[in-house]
Parts: C-alpha cells; structure tokens; sequence
C-alpha cells in the first residue's frame, strides 16, 4: 500500500527519479596496545562497533525443532498450514450506505494442536467507538454482527468471567478481534462450520483509506467479512488488533463471492468472474470477450454507454466469482466508471510450452483523464513482474480501480487494487503507484507475510520491485537514488526506527514510513551488490519458490539467502535490519612515492559493507579495486591500498555504480588537483 500519509515521506524516493599497474595493500594500525579476539584473529582495539548476533526468537527456534521450518531457509518436512472455505454473499443499499453481509465458513485444523478457541477478524470495528486507533477514523458504528454460528448452532455472546470459571461455548468481542469458543476443541485434521450474518455503513474512507466510497458512484470494498485470523506454527493464533496503521497476515483460502447491485451497476471483484452473460449486456459481452484475447485495449463500456451496460429487466444483478488459493477477497461496484480492458503475457502458468494471459480491467470517472493510460501501465507491469520474479502472475485477471476521494495513494488486494486519481502527481506517479501495488500480488498476496509486524517484508520486496519495473518502463530515468533518497532523508537520526522493530511499534512520524519502504527497497538493493546481480536474482527466485502460497518469516529469508549464495551474512542482517547504523564511506586521501600511490579509505559509518571504488588515471585507464568487508569486522576503520603506475592518478570514486546507500556521497570522490 501506499497511503497518503506517507506520500510525502516518500515524495524524494519517487521523484529523484596500455601501462601495467598493480596494487597492493596495507593496513593502518591503530594508535594502542591493548588487543582483543575477533572471528579467531588476535587483533588490536576494536575502532567501531560490530555486528554481533542476528535475533532469533524462541518460538521461530521451537517450529526449527518441530520440524515445520530449517535453518537452511526451506520449509520444514513437518510444515503446515490451516486452511479455509468461504462462500460470501454481499448487498449493498446505495441509498443508505449499508452493506449486508452473510457467510458460511469451513476451517480446516491442519496444525497438531487442538484449538480451544476461533480467532476471526472483524476489521471494520475499527470504525467504532472505543476502538483502539492510531490515528483519526471515521466513526460508522463498525460491524454489527447479527447471528454467529458453529456447526449450526447460533452462539450467544458470552462474558470472561463465564468463559473461564464456567467453561461456557459462545462468542466475545474485543475491539477488531472475535473470539469463539466452540462446544468442543477442535481437534488437529478435524473442521469446523462457522456462519455469519452482518451488516455496516461503508465509511468514505475506510480501514484508512483502504476501502469506502465516493461521489455516490462508486463503492470499494474489502475488510468488510468476518475472516479468521493466522493460526501458524511459530506463534499460534494471530491476534494483534488493527489498529488502522500496520496492515494484514491472512491465511489461504478458497472464496465463492456473490455480490447484488441495483442493476446499473457494475461489479468486479476478486476471482474468476463466473455469470458475465447473465450481467452484461449483448454488447458490453461482446467487448468483454474481445479484450480477453486482445493485446490492444478494448473500451468495454464507455461513459455514455454505462446506462445500458448491464444486462436489462432486472432492479438487481448478482455477480458471481470464484478464487482458490487467495487470502483475502474485494470487490468494486462502479456507476459512472469507464471500463478499459485487454490482455497481458505473464509466462507460461501450466508448463506446456506456451505463453499464458491473463485479464487487465481498469475502471476510472470522467475526472481522472491520465488514466486513460492506467491500462498500459498494468500490462507492462504485470508482464515485467512476471518475469522479473520468474513466478507468472497466476490468476484469472488484475483489476485497477480510480478511487479518488478513498485513498490518494493505492492499496492492493488479490487481483483488485484501488488507486488515487493522481491528477496532480503525474502521469509517471501514476504509472509508479500502478506498478508498487501490482508488484503486491507477489508479496504479499502469494508469500504471505505478517504485514501487522513486518511490514518492512512485503512493503520493502514490493518498493524494490517497482523501482526495477520504473527502469524497466523508463529507462535511465530510474536509478537506485529514487529509493535511496526516502531512506537517506533520516537515515541515522533520531526519527529512524529499526526496521525489525514491530510495525505498529515505530515513533509517531515517518519513522514506520522510512523502515517499511524505501529503506528495506535501499537494503535489497544493496544486498544485490554484495552479491551481484546474478546471484541476488539465483536468491531471489528461489525465495518465491521456496515460500510461495506458504508463511515466510524474515529468518526464512535470511536463512534462504545464506543458503543460496554459501555465505555468512550475518553481519548485513544485524547492521541494516536491526540497527539505525548508516553507512558512509570515505576517499580521505591520495598520496604519490615516485610510482607508487597510496589510498586512504576510511569507513566512518557503523555499517560494514565492502567498498568498490575506481581509480582513473591520467592516461584515461580505469581500475576496479575492492576492499572485502571482512577488513571491517576485524574492528578496523581505514585501509590503505597501494598502486603502483607509471600514469599519475587523478580521481578516485567509491562506490561509481551506486550500489549502496551512502550517507555521504560528497566524501566518495577523491580529484588531483589542477
């Protein structure tokens, strides 16, 4: 997601959008005597801190031991996951505002505990009073939930007290959370039927932005069902609240949606898309089908058009859709929204050798005209990511809906996102934000991550993406600096959190911003450095092979990573995820004897990192000479280099493919004088 909030944060992130020489090297003592020990070497005082151990917490250890998860970063033969079934069924009165829900869940405990109670979440409680809130909501009233069942039996909502002392089965309450306490547990390889009956007031801009209405032409809706929480086996249920910042950790599921409108409006929503011939009209079927085989887009139903767009002699519609495999479930319902559509490759899904589609919908209001573009956007960026992740897109179609007047920035769900209008920002911005939640369907839509406490997981892999997916559309347009520049903002200042640090746990400001986007972004980029560019991607692709449709934690991560590459980064994990520490390497002095010219570099930053710099001389030859980051770690902070050339040098310059996000670049470049 990208909300308004933190558009500004990030603003800088976005917008910056034939003489034979050799060299050796020496290293500057330290001033002192005293000595430690260091990674098995007698070395003198350590002049900097270093990276000590990465935290693992004891429950991540305990699912290692169970079996369900390995220290070389692969899931455990013993893994599990819980599962679930939905089938939904949704009504809206645009008169009143009111959604009127129902729903009949089957939860499937494929864990090997016994489950006394059913955690669900009923996110749009944080609309009601009292409700713990990080920042100023619209007060709707929340969910009012209307019938609560088990196995067909209503439940009635119960007290603490009645629940502990008297081992009562019915149901509580608290803020975003519901608890159900079934009759009996539920016992591991067993199910269990909940149902549901609900109803509330959309709000205008609801879940933060993530959901609403506006105009009174338009209707996005998620976070709107009674869904149950992440059981998993490393912390057990998830129940941490929303509290309208940090965002989701959903479980896998299989959803049928059914979703009735007064007829002139049109529905998408995730899933395959089930009855168009019984929702469209002849000719709005007609551009539907053409746009699913068609590399051009299609106008399926244009402003003018939309009135008899939908199928005639019905107050109501019912549209139907199907998903297997998703965590989460939208929809949109639009009345005066034009309707582009067409096709994009994402690869070949099903291993016969041959190129797979899927659908582009966008749906946008005669006030938003650079989205008149949006359709492109999503092509490329659904085909790029595709291949850029080497996982093609999977499902049936990706949907864009303008929501202008809902959220500013964009928010993604399984195949549906909701986009701001972006007339202000720019066609580029546009394309940008497109791209960002595109790039979600990956992480987190197929990697599922805790987004409630690692944010920096699915936010940081998603900013990295849409950066490579910039380039790719624009070219040298894009560069590394347009995320290294929201970071460096207030790297090392006391307005940065550390990006481990719980999500919703950061200090009020852009400290939760800078650690869950560009900074995370800026780290992958880097990483992608001390590695190179081929085996970062070998790493890469074999992360979303490992974890896809799984629960990845960040030590899944850095455990794959290490697997893959045969390194030990533990010291890149300790200085970047879990510090504020910056890097800022330095070019502090050249000095010539006769033919041999020494080179000072210094590392004044906390972060350990190798140093690639290039040395050009006066004959216009170039040299690429590295210093290993193993020099750091011994607890050193300068490093002379030796070359010996029979053409003087005349500049030095750290860091020439910008790799890295250095805190200071104006102390990178080393130039003789004139």
């Amino acid at each position: 997601m990208i909300k308004n909030s933190l558009l500004g944060a990030l603003s800088m992130a976005f917008a910056l959008l034939t003489l034979s020489c050799t060299a050796t090297e020496q290293v500057q003592s330290p001033d002192t005597s005293q000595s430690v020990e260091n990674q098995g070497k007698q070395v003198t005082e350590l002049e900097r801190p270093l990276p000590y151990p990465v935290d693992i917490p004891d429950a991540y250890l305990q699912a290692v031991e169970n079996g369900t998860r390995t220290l070389d970063g692969l899931p455990g033969e013993n893994y599990w996951q819980n599962y679930a079934s939905y089938n939904l069924s949704a009504e809206i009165d645009p008169e009143t505002h009111t959604l009127y829900g129902e729903s009949s869940v089957q939860y499937f405990n494929h864990s090997p505990d016994e489950l006394q109670v059913i955690v669900v979440e009923l996110a749009q409680n944080l609309h009601k009073a009292g409700t713990p809130k990080k920042e100023t909501t619209e007060i709707t009233g929340g969910k009012n939930l209307n019938r609560v069942a088990v196995n067909g039996t209503d439940l009635d909502t119960i007290t603490m007290f009645q629940r502990w002392a008297q081992n009562a089965s019915g149901y509580m309450i608290e803020g975003t959370r519901l608890y159900i306490f079934p009759d009996e547990p539920l016992a591991s390889g067993e199910s269990i039927d909940l149902a549901f009956e609900w109803s509330f007031e959309v709000p205008q801009a609801g879940a933060s932005g993530r959901m609403g209405r506006n105009r009174d032409n338009l209707y996005f809706i998620a976070y709107w069902y009674p869904q149950v929480a992440v059981y998993d086996d490393v912390y057990g249920w998830m129940d941490d609240p929303f509290v309208g910042n940090a965002e989701f950790y959903h479980g896998f599921a299989d959803y049928e949606l059914t979703v009735t409108m007064p007829r002139e409006w049109i529905v998408m929503g995730t899933g395959e898309f089930l009855n168009p011939e019984e929702t469209l009209s002849e000719e709005t079927l007609q551009r539907y089908e053409q746009a699913g085989s068609s590399d051009e887009i299609v106008t399926v139903a244009d402003f003018h058009e939309l009135s008899t767009a939908t199928r005639q002699g019905n107050d109501k519609l019912s549209w139907k859709f199907s998903a297997d495999k998703i965590r989460d479930v939208a929809f949109s319902a639009t009345l005066e929204s034009r309707w582009d559509a067409t096709r994009t490759p994402v690869g070949d899904l099903d291993g016969d050798g041959q190129t797979d589609y899927s659908r582009i919908n966008t749906f946008f209001r005669e006030l938003a005209p650079l989205w008149e573009e949006q359709a492109e956007y999503a092509q490329h960026s659904i085909k790029f990511l595709s291949e850029y992740t080497s996982l093609p897109y999977p499902w049936a179609h990706m949907t864009s809906v303008e929501g202008a007047g809902i959220i500013g920035g964009g928010m993604e769900f399984p195949m549906m996102t909701v986009i701001g209008d972006y007339n202000n920002a720019g066609a580029v911005r546009l394309y940008g934000v497109t791209a960002h939640e595109l790039a979600h369907m990956w992480f987190p839509m197929i990697l599922s991550t805790n987004e409630r406490r690692y944010t920096w997981i699915d936010e940081g892999y998603t900013t990295f993406h849409t950066n490579e997916a910039n380039k790719d559309y624009y070219g040298d347009r894009f560069d590394n600096n347009d995320i290294f520049g929201g970071y460096l903002q207030i790297a090392g200042s006391d307005l940065e959190g550390e990006m481990m640090r719980w999500s919703d746990f950061h200090y009020p400001g852009p400290a939760y911003g800078v650690a869950s986007y560009p900074k995370p972004a800026s780290v992958l980029a880097a990483l992608r450095g001390v590695l190179g560019e081929d085996l970062f991607l070998e790493a890469h692709h074999e992360l979303i092979e490992r974890w896809k449709y799984k629960h990845p934690y960040p030590w899944d991560i850095f455990n794959t990573i290490e697997d893959v590459s045969g390194r030990d980064l533990s010291w890149f994990w300790r200085a970047w995820y879990y510090e504020t520490w910056t890097l800022d390497q330095a070019v502090t002095d050249v000095t010539a004897g006769g033919n041999t010219y020494t080179i000072a570099i210094e590392d004044l930053g906390n972060v350990p990192m190798p140093v690639y710099f290039k040395v050009t001389l006066q004959n216009g030859e170039e040299l690429m000479e590295t210093i290993d980051v193993d020099h750091w770690l011994e607890g050193n902070r300068t490093k002379h280099i030796q070359i010996e050339t029979g053409s003087p040098i005349i500049r030095v310059e750290i860091d020439p493919e910008n790799h890295f996000p250095d805190v200071n670049t104006g102390n990178n470049v080393w130039k003789a004088s004139e």
